[in-house]
């Protein structure tokens, strides 16, 4: 039974992915994932979200990067490269290549991506489930003073080196939850928005038509973890793009973006002292070690997330 269900993203998402998974019973977590970042190259269908949560589930993940498989080869890209292939930019492994061979292979017959991540999923022997956000295709597009850009131009191709002045998700207006969500909201004991960037990587799951609603009418408490740590994005350009964007760069800032939606916020130690003014925003706050450097810190900003949402819970007398 789902006991938990976490919005994720990113290297930050699928770590606390993996916490969350090893303090929980097994077959206790679903984790909603970012869809946005899917893209289509050589042929294959990418899905570097859904890839880098199944990767760190499965105990497979590159430790030193947070994506890819641990010890994976690119004989296969170098080949690419001696041809004269212009698009071996984005770093594939030869395994990974094998998993967006398989997920291809499967939607051309007519499987929905929400099927093939759980043939996926059992096929590594991963216990929890693994949810795209919609079934159907959403693009991040990024504005820049550069241009429109797709997100792994922007994110990789260009290492995120663009100032970003908007965002646009492509396709969302089509895009709709999958069927299995609204159950498991309604039965889960706590909800958790990953230290994920908030815009887009959890963003993009917020703007699938229906799905904040599920959100805010799921009787289970909705708790964040700030992605921003001192003022600085442990990894990845949320900081740069809060800033470009007009928003705070700092736990406050996060909080703020999912006023009204969450009830509460773990921030870092560094951050103690903006707790007040985020308990401002009509939410709880708690301060706990949040830099996860190994998978004890994972287990452990885990457990103190799933307390902390029992206590919500309690506090409300759902307890």
């Amino acid at each position: 039974m789902i006991q938990v269900v976490a919005l994720a993203g990113g290297v930050g998402g699928a770590k606390l992915a993996q916490g969350l998974y090893a303090a929980l019973p097994p077959d206790s977590l679903l984790v909603l994932v970012n869809t946005a970042d899917d893209f289509t190259l050589h042929g294959l269908r990418i899905c570097p979200d859904l890839d880098t949560v199944l990767y760190t589930l499965a105990g497979l993940a590159n430790p030193q990067t947070g994506w890819g498989i641990a010890g994976d080869t690119f004989d296969t890209l170098e080949m690419l490269t001696r041809y004269g292939a212009d698009d071996t930019w984005f770093q594939i492994g030869d395994r990974d290549f094998a998993t967006h061979i398989q997920r291809t292979q499967l939607l051309a017959v007519g499987m929905p991506l929400s099927a093939v991540e759980a043939e996926l999923g059992r096929a590594l022997k991963v216990r929890a489930t693994l949810l795209p956000m919609a079934d159907t295709p959403v693009a991040t597009l990024v504005d820049t003073d550069a241009g429109r850009l797709s997100f792994q131009d922007y994110f990789v191709r260009r290492r995120h080196s663009d100032n970003v002045r908007g965002i646009v998700f492509d396709g969302i207006a089509e895009a709709a939850p999958p069927e299995s969500l609204a159950p498991a909201l309604a039965k889960a004991e706590a909800i958790v928005f990953c230290p994920s960037n908030p815009l887009v990587s959890i963003g993009p799951i917020l703007a699938v038509p229906g799905l904040r609603d599920l959100l805010v009418r799921a009787p289970a408490p909705r708790v964040a973890v700030s992605p921003i740590v001192g003022g600085k994005a442990l990894k990845g350009p949320a900081d740069q793009m809060l800033a470009t964007l007009g928003h705070e760069v700092s736990a406050y800032g996060v909080a703020a973006l999912y006023q009204g939606l969450i009830d509460g916020i773990v921030i870092d130690e560094a951050d103690a002292a903006l707790a007040p003014r985020i308990a401002d925003l009509g939410m709880r706050v708690q301060v706990a070690p949040t830099v996860m450097r190994d998978e004890a810190d994972r287990k452990a900003l885990a457990q103190t997330v799933l307390a902390f949402c029992a206590r919500i819970a309690s506090e409300r007398g759902q307890g």
